[in-house]
């Protein structure tokens, strides 16, 4: 594999990556819905700030959120809406995954 090549596909297993946890993926969610601070997220998701801090550096290490400080809050916002492109395409696979083993029972049953 050529090191151009190498180097890109790592670039997007990094971001891949950074998405898979679902405390992240909420995130991302909720971030394309509105801007959001990390209190609000901790509220959300139920965990405590310090881990959803380390989240947030996640995705912003990744490129997936960017941050805004407004006073003494940070608030973060989805920087590529497109992602949820990416995401509507993983509830399509999920989609007819469900399909496909409904599918494989039924023929089952039949047997």
């Amino acid at each position: 594999m050529k090191t151009r090549d190498r180097t890109r596909y790592e670039e997007q297993a990094k971001i891949i990556k950074a998405l898979a946890h679902p405390s992240r993926l909420m995130i991302v969610d909720e971030l394309n819905i509105q801007t959001r601070c990390v209190a609000d997220l901790t509220r959300m998701i139920g965990v405590d700030t310090s881990t959803v801090s380390k989240h947030l550096s996640v995705l912003k290490n990744a490129g997936l959120v960017a941050d805004e400080r407004q006073g003494t809050t940070i608030f973060y916002h989805l920087r590529m809406p497109c992602l949820m492109d990416f995401i509507r395409c993983v509830e399509s696979v999920m989609e007819s995954n469900a399909l496909g083993q409904m599918e494989t029972v039924i023929n089952c049953k039949k047997r």
